[in-house]
């Protein structure tokens, strides 16, 4: 189901501030920041407000549509849920990011769940190391 149907039946307006917000989230493949999506929303609506962004990414994070992740840079990004969930492993000296599948931590939730009886919420996750290069 598309963001725009779940936000229209959760029975929130589809502004036109939120679908190009909505725009900016679909058109990147990469986890983009609050001020990259103020940008390109300001580019196309010169009299957008940053506040607007803010509101619009915490309904979508509320509606389970988008997931935040700091990257280890101290800025959050975001990501649609419907471009899949995956995971990060994150070089702590070069900052070398490689993505690692939702099937890799599947595992973990199994045995959390079966070992402390704890249902883990992992949508999306970094890890931080030294990669193979810096070592």
């Amino acid at each position: 189901m598309s963001c725009s149907k779940i936000i229209h039946d959760k029975g929130y307006r589809l502004t036109p501030q939120r679908m190009m917000v909505l725009d900016v989230l679909h058109r990147t493949d990469d986890h983009i920041s609050v001020e990259e999506i103020f940008k390109d929303v300001k580019a196309a609506y010169p009299y957008a407000n940053i506040s607007t962004v803010y509101r619009t990414l915490e309904l979508l994070k509320k509606l389970d549509l988008i997931t935040e992740i700091d990257m280890g840079d101290g800025c959050i990004r975001y990501h649609l849920l419907e471009k899949g969930h995956h995971h990060h492993l994150i070089c702590n000296k070069c900052g070398k990011v490689v993505d690692l599948p939702e099937s890799f931590l599947q595992e973990l939730k199994v045995k959390l769940a079966d070992k402390y009886d704890f249902e883990a919420d992992i949508k999306h996750m970094a890890v931080f190391g030294i990669c193979s290069d810096c070592k």
